[in-house]
């Protein structure tokens, strides 16, 4: 009994990592992550920062969120997303850091950073008449 129990328990800690590995297998999620490092973002910055449409960035976030690496809160009309403050397991933490480290000099997350701090700028309510209110 004690074998199916630890056994039961190793399935479920690698079936998290599957979970990830799935959810940042999509360089709009793995972007996205990586902007949530700098702290909690509405979903219009995300979707001005993807440059995808409000759907797509939806279904983005939801798969981020099944994998439990982002959470959501709302306030008013806005949901803003923030990376998980625990993981199931200590495997989910050191995936992100590793991969965060290894991005970090890349020419894309240097390209984000500097959108996203100009995204920033903006109220969301600027940006999302911006975004869903266009001539």
């Amino acid at each position: 009994m004690l074998y199916f129990a630890t056994y039961r328990n190793g399935w479920e800690d690698m079936q998290e990592v599957m979970d990830i590995l799935k959810a940042l297998a999509d360089e709009n999620r793995l972007r996205a992550l990586c902007a949530l490092r700098g702290g909690e973002l509405c979903v219009c910055q995300i979707i001005a920062l993807l440059g995808l449409a409000p759907s797509t960035v939806s279904k983005h976030l939801a798969i981020l969120r099944s994998a439990r690496l982002v959470e959501s809160r709302k306030e008013g009309r806005w949901i803003y997303y923030r990376l998980s403050g625990e993981f199931r397991t200590p495997s989910a933490g050191k995936v992100l850091a590793l991969l965060f480290k290894d991005v970090e000099n890349t020419s894309w997350f240097v390209e984000d950073q500097k959108r996203l701090k100009k995204i920033c700028g903006e109220s969301p309510e600027a940006l999302c008449q911006k975004l869903f209110c266009k001539p």
